[in-house]
């Protein structure tokens, strides 16, 4: 049973009285007076708000001035003070993450304490269930819990009802302390006004007041107009990544933040709680309607934004090519001087930055056309020639090395004649995956792709002969 040792109210008479009982045991005939074991004693010390902690005398001093003097009072009892300080500023009671407490329950399971004192119950935890849980480790430790003033014993059960309706009053003075919060919050954003948190890029905060940053309020306004010629998140993330754009936290604008800054109506003018948008205070960034044509477009199926792009910019190797990372090199395009310039970027530095991979990007044109001179050189070679003969003679014994041959020969002369989309569509066929790495080019053919090509070409053959 854990013992909770409180500052005596009883009068000085009761307590003499009691030290005299206490004596009289103690000097029974023939009974040596033994002294007192030491109690290692650690004052514990918390404020929830950091206000007042820079001054000369806070409340974690008070506090811990006040704990140590009721040690010194117990030291007849062998009460010691250990001297580590286990103070939490700052830090709600209602939650158990708090470096001081966690500090302090380790010494606690090391067997470093005997004795735990608090100013007030409260101060080491608001809410009953982390209390309780904090009292089954003292109890499983033997370590006797202190709160200096407030007086009850749990060994009785009057005790314990009196400590659960103290937790149970300061729970309830922690919700309503939060609803009220909560409540002035949310008038506050009725009446526009900003209540702190992350400040919107493009704005910056004073006297709880948001104004506009110009420079990056530039930013802001540039990339809602670049999304209105783009229309993709993707291709435009992309963009901002490859020129290294950060927000003012120093975040990569990459897709997940630009969704961001695409959907915060504070660039509008507007405040927004749990949803709901009310006339700011703050000067908006972002004209309506800007904000309408951008949200026009967002509000649009992403697969026929997607298909857009893809038809704008042919990317033959999307979904084949691998970084030396083994992640995704994605295609992606930016404009110079009325100039289209495609290039594959890889997805580990769109994600965490140019150091997740040694090859960030790569000019797609170039990589585009090693791939496919590749390609039509091991067209023409004996080993996959042999290949795709002996995977074609499984569907059709007739089939000889010369007519695998032959047909190869001819789609390597055709090649330069196929429109974009069909070069496309034979590259996904022939190509299983095509790993990029900081000395070479490792490329993977699909013998499969390579015989159903030969069997289209040959039925192409035969039905221009049978004509």
């Amino acid at each position: 049973m854990i013992k909770i040792t409180c500052r005596a109210t009883s009068s000085s008479r009761e307590h003499e009285a009691a030290v005299t009982k206490s004596n009289r045991h103690s000097t029974l005939p023939g009974a040596a007076r033994s002294p007192a074991r030491k109690l290692r004693c650690a004052v514990y010390t918390r404020k929830s708000s950091e206000e007042g902690l820079d001054m000369d005398f806070n409340s974690l001093e008070a506090q811990r001035e006040a704990c140590e003097a009721y040690v010194v009072s117990q030291r007849a009892e062998g009460w010691v003070l250990v001297p580590d300080h286990y103070d939490d500023g700052g830090i709600s009671g209602g939650t158990l993450e708090r470096p001081a407490l966690k500090r302090l329950l380790a010494d606690i399971e090391a067997d470093r304490l005997d004795i735990v004192l608090v100013y007030k119950i409260d101060r080491l935890s608001r809410s009953m269930l982390d209390f309780l849980k904090l009292v089954e480790t003292f109890d499983r430790r033997k370590v006797t819990f202190v709160s200096i003033t407030q007086s009850f014993d749990t060994r009785s059960s009057m005790g314990r009802l009196t400590l659960n309706m103290l937790l149970s009053f300061a729970q309830f003075e922690r919700e309503v302390t939060g609803e009220r919060i909560r409540d002035k919050v949310a008038a506050s954003r009725k009446r526009g006004m900003w209540m702190g948190g992350w400040t919107p890029f493009g704005y910056e905060a004073r006297d709880r007041k948001l104004f506009i940053q110009e420079a990056h309020a530039e930013q802001v306004r540039s990339i809602f107009k670049r999304f209105l010629v783009l229309k993709s998140a993707t291709k435009l993330a992309r963009e901002l990544v490859a020129k290294q754009a950060t927000n003012r936290y120093g975040h990569l604008l990459d897709k997940s933040v630009l969704y961001k800054i695409l959907n915060n109506r504070v660039y509008i003018g507007e405040a927004v709680h749990k949803g709901t948008s009310y006339p700011g205070e703050h000067e908006a960034i972002i004209d309506r309607k800007l904000w309408d044509q951008v949200h026009a477009i967002i509000e649009a199926s992403p697969r026929t934004r997607a298909a857009g792009a893809r038809a704008q910019t042919p990317a033959i190797l999307k979904g084949l090519l691998f970084g030396p990372d083994g992640a995704a090199m994605s295609p992606t395009h930016t404009r110079k001087s009325g100039k289209l310039y495609r290039y594959y970027i890889s997805q580990s530095v769109m994600k965490r930055g140019t150091d997740a991979c040694p090859v960030r990007q790569v000019p797609a044109a170039e990589i585009e056309r090693v791939i496919i001179e590749q390609i039509r050189s091991l067209l023409l070679s004996p080993e996959i020639i042999v290949a795709t003969w002996r995977a074609a003679q499984r569907a059709d014994e007739e089939v000889s090395e010369n007519d695998v041959r032959d047909a190869l020969v001819e789609f390597e002369l055709l090649w330069a004649e196929l429109f974009p989309a069909e070069q496309a569509r034979i590259i996904e066929l022939l190509v299983e995956r095509v790993d990029l790495s900081t000395t070479g080019i490792d490329l993977h053919l699909r013998i499969e792709g390579l015989t159903s090509l030969c069997n289209d070409l040959r039925g192409t053959k035969a039905q221009s002969e049978a004509a």
